[in-house]
């Protein structure tokens, strides 16, 4: 993932017509799971194919609430939207990235030549007057070949081994994780170790992310072995997003995360750092 991660509304205007681009629509919310595909038919960015988070970029049963796909599954979903290893892929939500963000990490841990998040997604595009279309796209199917596996990953086994050596990154709400509340899963707290480093902090206030040197602050605490986890596997690559732009490489993903850490009768914490 050594290109840089992000594209402006701008860049992304001039590319559109481009035969090579593949835009995605990861637009998604998790108390309204079909808002997001809604949303899309009414408007979206021309070309936009659309990636519903539970069906299309998640497996139906695994470790946690979000399992990773069957690598197979997902590229033939990817050539059914038309997605190649050559296509130069944008993804993009109204979430300041928190659900594109794992469309980058998927494919990225695949491999893929050029995946990019939209800074500031839907909000950004629409606020800047840019072209919109709606209903849904003729697709062109292709074939997506990849001889890889999921890259980049650590399950519940080797999370345990390393509390304590290495360093845990837990992606969501600091009350989440303190265990003063918990909206989605059966136990509240945060595993032993683990530091708090909700995603959204590295936003502006206008969903668009910090400045480089503002996020390499941010983590600037941060060293050794890296690994980013949250509720299920999906705003925990939007760290390891914000910890690139940092200048903080080979961040792994714990994918099964806090639904398969509290689930599974592990030790769990609670409380501040």
């Amino acid at each position: 993932m050594a290109d840089m991660p992000l594209i402006t509304t701008s860049e992304l205007a001039d590319r559109l017509g481009d035969p090579q681009l593949g835009v995605v629509d990861c637009r998604f919310d998790l108390g309204d799971t079909e808002i997001g595909r809604k949303n899309y038919r009414a408007a979206h960015i021309p070309g936009a194919v659309y990636a519903h988070l539970d069906h299309d970029l998640s497996a139906p049963a695994g470790p946690g609430r979000h399992p990773l796909p069957d690598v197979d599954a997902f590229a033939g979903w990817l050539g059914a939207m038309g997605i190649d290893g050559d296509t130069y892929v944008v993804a993009y939500d109204a979430s300041g990235g928190a659900f594109s963000s794992r469309l980058w990490w998927m494919l990225g841990s695949l491999g893929h030549r050029v995946v990019k998040v939209l800074d500031g997604g839907w909000p950004a595009w629409r606020a800047a007057g840019l072209p919109e279309e709606r209903g849904w796209p003729e697709l062109q199917s292709t074939t997506y070949i990849t001889s890889h596996l999921w890259t980049g990953t650590v399950d519940r086994r080797e999370v345990r081994s390393m509390i304590g050596a290495a360093t845990l990154v837990d992606a969501r709400a600091a009350e989440r994780y303190r265990g003063e509340i918990e909206p989605l899963d059966p136990v509240a707290g945060h595993i032993p170790s683990a530091r708090s480093y909700p995603f959204a902090a590295s936003l502006d206030e206008d969903g668009r992310f910090l400045t480089a040197a503002a996020l390499a602050e941010r983590f600037a605490d941060l060293n050794g072995d890296i690994v980013s986890y949250c509720g299920s596997g999906v705003t925990a690559c939007h760290n390891i997003l914000a910890m690139e732009l940092a200048g903080i490489t080979d961040v792994r993903l714990y994918p099964g995360s806090w639904s398969d850490w509290s689930t599974a009768g592990e030790t769990i914490a609670t409380g501040p750092d």
